[in-house]
Parts: C-alpha cells; structure tokens; sequence
C-alpha cells in the first residue's frame, strides 16, 4: 500500500460488489482491492446485495466492524477474501428508499438568484431560516458509470409556448450525498444531536438536470420532470467515522437558525471536489463552504415528523465557491450559457451527446494524509424516440 493512497486503512468505504460469475456482496475498498467482508470476517450479513442489513443494526456495530477491518489490513487476510478492483463490478451500495435533495450552497443559491433574479436580491426570504429542499426519484438513482440518457420534456420556446423534445441545456450538479443508517418512525423527529446516530456515511452524487425542461415546469410546485430521470451516486459510502479529521465549523449562520437547527458540534465538512467533462479539469468545488450542515438537513427533513428509513439518501445540492472555477454546475460555470467554458479546444456550455463527467473528492485525514471519496461517472447517450409525438431521433444541440 503506498503512503500516499487515498484508499489506506484510515478510509475504507463500504461497497457492493460481484467477483467475475459471482454474487453481489459486500465489501470494503483498500488501495485497488476489495476486501469480501462475508468471508473475511465470517458474517453473513455481508453476504448482500446491498449495504442495509448492515447499516440497520446500528453505530456500536458500525464502530465494531471498523475496527476488526482495521486490525485485518494490518495483518493478514484470507487470499480468498481478497479481490483485485479492475476484476470486480461494483453495484448501487445501498437501497434507496427516499431521496431528498437539498440547497445548501450560499453561493450556488446566490449564483442561480443573480442569473433568474438579475433585479431583486438573489437569496428569497427562507433561505437563511431553512434548509430548502425537495423529494426526489429514488427509482432512477443509478450507480457511478450508468449511463444517462438525455430527457424529452416540454420545453418553453421564444413564442412563450411549449414544444417537446430532448433537453438542450442538460446540465450536472456536483453534490455530497448523505446516507442513513438507522431510520426513524412517523411522528418523531431527530434531534440535531442525535444526527450521528442515524447517519452512516457519506458518497459522491451527480444530480443530472434539464434546465430548460426544469425552467417551465418548475412554478410553481419545484423540480420535477426536470430532476427525476437520473441521478448518479458513487460505488463507495464512506464511513462518517473516517472523517473525523475533515470536521470544521460552519460558516457563520446569520441570523442564528431557530433552535432546532442549533447544533453545538463542528459540522462543517473539509472536502474538496474536481469536476472533469470530457477529461478536462473544469471545477473545483469546496464543500467546506456549504451553508447548511447534513446534520441540520436531517433534523429538519423530519421536523414534521416524516419518517427515515435505512438506506435513504438526502443530498447537499449543488456545491458552489464564490470563485468561477469553484462552481458545481454548468449553468454556473457557463453563466447561463452566455459565457462558454472551455473544454480542451472546444468552447461548451451544456452537456452534447458522449460527453462524459467524472467527479472525484477527497478529505484530509489522519496527520498529513488524504482519504479519497471515489468517483462518479456518467456518460451522456442521445434521446430515445418519441415516434407518437412525431420526433426523430435526435442529438440535442448545446445551447
């Protein structure tokens, strides 16, 4: 293992896996290997095609079996137990019963009110009192390197009424994602103290969005059509534990949040991501700047009692810097489409068909090291046909 791996023995992320002509299961990543938890630690519970089993039994559990994986990668485990990354497929690690994203950046939320509000003040009156948020489409959140298929909607054109077609302006958001561990009943809100005994761990997101598609239907009920026909989540959910060394204080929050929202704990997060479209480094997004704290998202998301379950996933939004090159989208980075990004020897604004968009991230760890958050990846294929609305199969031309 070289010293300078983002995958040592101070990260080790859960995923799901299947060897060549096997199974799915669990496993743990260290270096470019998986470790098959089912045989290395003799439990069944890792003999899964998903990570829920073993989220529901809790945090003294979670902290048990981090620390028998601990001791094995310092000593010796089973050649059986052990997989080469390049050899393996990698599934959806957990089952996603819900899936809530939030909008947690000031400066994504800043961005996008001076690009739709250009005369008013960009953040509208709850943003500071609130975590806003809206319920996504657990169905089609998909695994890192799916492909995504660019959405048909209605679209607004320049005489004010709809057309249908495939989305021009198909854009990504660079998220963190969050993942529950042990839910919660109807009619019981979690604390904010009590957050870390419900969240597990963390995992990269791409929140893939139509933004002309998202433009008219949006009013003036939220993201819908828009949001919903993907959204990409990393193989890998790392540990909240291996994080320990990323905590920082929030920015400060004024005026101070209500008292539900008040938390005494640091749980701001030092995570840098890099956006890469077509192989080209074009962002990279400080999450350490984001305004409100997945602990507040989640004791707000139950502030009415709504129920959690294992596995659900609420996601940040989109993860912006007040710098251009630290914006985590791009209709941000593009300004609307008004300011071209360049990509290699191209001047883009929105995603073409076949562009690809890897996000990585990665956190301080333990003295000088760094832990890796994985990757997401997705690839852009063309619009299906739509024969009864009389389309042709189509590329959909960036704007």
């Amino acid at each position: 293992m070289p010293d300078d791996s983002l995958f040592g023995p101070d990260n080790l992320p859960y995923g799901v896996f299947a060897p060549s002509g096997g199974e799915h299961r669990v496993g743990v990543r260290f270096g470019d290997h998986v470790i098959d938890l089912a045989l290395a630690l003799e439990d069944s519970t890792f003999a899964a095609a998903d990570l829920n089993p073993f989220l529901a039994q809790g945090p003294a559990r979670w902290r048990e079996v981090r620390g028998r994986v601990r001791e094995l990668v310092e000593s010796e485990i089973p050649a059986e137990a052990v997989h080469s990354l390049a050899g393996v497929s990698l599934s959806l690690p957990i089952r996603v019963g819900d899936y809530v994203d939030f909008y947690a950046s000031i400066d994504h939320a800043t961005n996008l009110g001076r690009l739709f509000r250009p005369d008013a003040e960009p953040l509208l009156p709850n943003w500071r009192h609130l975590p806003v948020g809206y319920h996504g489409r657990a169905g089609t959140v998909v695994v890192s390197g799916t492909e995504v298929v660019r959405p048909n909607g209605q679209r607004r054109t320049d005489s004010g009424a709809p057309d249908f077609g495939p989305a021009r302006r198909l854009d990504i958001e660079a998220e963190l994602g969050f993942v529950v561990g042990v839910g919660s009943g109807i009619g019981r809100p979690i604390d904010i103290a009590e957050a870390e005994t419900h969240l597990f761990g963390v995992a990269l997101v791409n929140d893939w969005s139509a933004r002309d598609i998202q433009a008219w239907e949006y009013q003036p009920l939220g993201p819908f059509l828009g949001k919903s026909f993907a959204t990409s989540l990393s193989a890998w959910v790392t540990p909240l534990a291996a994080l320990d060394s990323a905590r920082i204080a929030l920015p400060e929050q004024a005026p101070p949040p209500l008292p539900y929202l008040a938390a005494d704990q640091p749980w701001g997060l030092d995570i840098d991501l890099t956006v890469q479209w077509n192989g080209h480094t074009v962002a990279h997004p400080p999450y350490g700047r984001m305004y409100w704290s997945p602990a507040q998202m989640l004791a707000h998301l139950t502030a009415n009692g709504a129920a959690t379950r294992t596995g659900d996933l609420f996601a940040s939004g989109t993860i912006s810097g007040p710098e251009p090159g630290q914006r985590g989208s791009f209709i941000e980075l593009s300004w609307g489409g008004k300011e071209p990004v360049r990509v290699g020897d191209e001047l883009r604004t929105f995603l073409e068909d076949g562009d690809e968009v890897v996000i990585t991230a990665s956190a301080p760890g333990p003295g000088a090291a760094r832990i890796g958050l994985g990757e997401v990846r997705g690839r852009i294929l063309p619009a299906r046909d739509r024969t009864r609305a009389g389309l042709p199969r189509t590329s959909g031309t960036a704007l």
